[in-house]
């Protein structure tokens, strides 16, 4: 597909906003720019404006959905946001409606964003890829190496690691705290525990943390456009398949040494580095970003903190209704017509971009009743936090694993955990695949030691 027609699809998901500084008919101006942009065939990672339209699907008030995102799931659930050279770009909101997109197959949809991107003269760590972004037959293949490595039996053996993780930096914690002082819970815990977590899985030294945590918010930031998304990109893959080079001849104990020990034949170093940066990249960001939230949430419902200190089955329940009512990961992979689709009554078009609200599908009344409140009692629903279909997340279940141990050993040790600023003096991520909160004071109160 010459490049050119990327506008047609990707581009309305890259870059700043135009809205606060341009009124409606600048904004018009704004699409023509893009349109125009597009057309001479500048590279998306250049791309640094986008209409507000499009940004619809990626702001909220605080932890909830714009109303004007929740106004647009009720009046039309399969809705188109513009046209850009006589292709549409839609938003599907509804419940059901997501599922269909998510569920369809290969036939009908394309997650492959790298036929939009000018990979000339790009170097081998800027190339795209990974699971979410590529289609059969190489998403089969890929998704082939890392799904034995994900079952049930294997992810038990992670379970000890994660607790120890979990207490260091806990214990951590509490002496940052000591006297009632005030706590970033982000920086000594929800962003801490998911980086060793996924560091031991991958096999990966603990260190530079600080650069990993500003590279893991920079992939899934689109407020400056497509440039600095791909270069943290470009930085994080680089690491990996260097790592991925280190070990082949002496494999490591974690997921790498696996794959170079089981499968090093067939994987060359960028394609180990590339599926490595996947997991890396899934396993830490999306998880720092459910404790720092969950964690408020716990801290601000008495409940949620009482049922994480019950039995096994009240920890399932609060983590299944924190991941349904936080849903960070807010918009799948987009996903491009490859032929004319019919969406809850509209037609898509062959080429036209959809993106899928992970976020307003997990509150849709379809799905159950008073979805926009937090209910740590809540019966768990069929939600879509992990995507569905063939590019659900691999992940899912150490995820789930590690927000249990995790939330349920926090407010163990901490059950007097108070926010220490209101949830309006919080800065939030803008403009973000991936939300988030860049900082979450707290005072964690007495310590309670339970009865053994």
């Amino acid at each position: 597909m010459p490049l050119h027609h990327l506008s047609r699809a990707t581009a309305p998901v890259l870059g700043p906003v135009l809205a606060p500084v341009l009124g409606p008919v600048k904004q018009r101006v704004g699409l023509w720019l893009l349109n125009r942009t597009m057309r001479d065939g500048i590279d998306l990672r250049k791309l640094r404006f986008l209409p507000e339209q499009f940004t619809l699907p990626l702001r909220r008030d605080g932890l909830d959905p714009v109303p004007a995102l929740m106004q647009a799931q009720a009046d039309e659930p399969v809705k188109k946001l513009a046209e850009l050279f006589g292709r549409g770009v839609w938003l599907v909101s509804g419940y059901e409606e997501a599922k269909e997109v998510l569920a369809g197959g290969a036939d009908l949809w394309s997650n492959d964003l790298g036929q939009f991107v000018s990979q000339e003269g790009r170097g081998e760590e800027e190339q795209i890829g990974g699971l979410g972004m590529t289609d059969p037959p190489l998403h089969t293949q890929l998704r082939r190496y890392l799904t034995p490595e994900f079952t049930m039996r294997r992810l038990a053996r992670l379970q000890p690691g994660i607790e120890a993780i979990v207490e260091q930096r806990l214990d951590a914690m509490e002496a940052a705290g000591r006297d009632g002082r005030v706590v970033d819970l982000v920086e000594e815990f929800a962003f801490a525990v998911p980086f060793d977590v996924i560091c031991d899985l991958l096999g990966l030294p603990v260190d530079d943390r600080a650069r990993f945590l500003e590279l893991g918010v920079a992939r899934f930031d689109l407020s400056e456009g497509g440039a600095g998304a791909f270069g943290a990109q470009a930085h994080t893959r680089e690491f990996l398949i260097n790592a991925v080079r280190e070990q082949r001849a002496n494999p490591g104990d974690g997921l790498i040494g696996a794959l170079l020990r089981e499968h090093g034949d067939e994987l060359d170093d960028v394609t180990l580095g590339g599926i490595a940066d996947g997991v890396f990249l899934g396993g830490y960001e999306t998880s720092a970003s459910m404790l720092a939230l969950g964690a408020h949430l716990i801290a601000t419902t008495p409940d949620a903190g009482r049922l994480l200190r019950s039995d096994a089955a009240s920890v399932d329940r609060v983590v299944e209704e924190l991941l349904r009512h936080l849903t960070v990961v807010q918009l799948a992979f987009l996903r491009f017509a490859k032929v004319d689709v019919e969406v809850g009554g509209r037609l898509i078009k062959e080429g036209d971009a959809v993106g899928v609200s992970l976020l307003a599908a997990n509150r849709d009344p379809a799905l159950g009743s008073d979805l926009g409140s937090f209910d740590p009692t809540r019966e768990p629903t069929r939600h879509l936090a992990f995507g569905w279909g063939m590019h659900r997340c691999v992940g899912a279940e150490l995820a789930r694993m590690e927000l249990r141990t995790a939330l349920r050993l926090l407010a163990e040790r901490f059950p007097n955990l108070a926010m220490a600023a209101d949830l309006s003096e919080l800065e939030f991520r803008k403009l973000s695949a991936v939300y988030g909160v860049e900082a979450l004071p707290v005072r964690l109160g007495e310590r309670e030691h339970l009865p053994a």
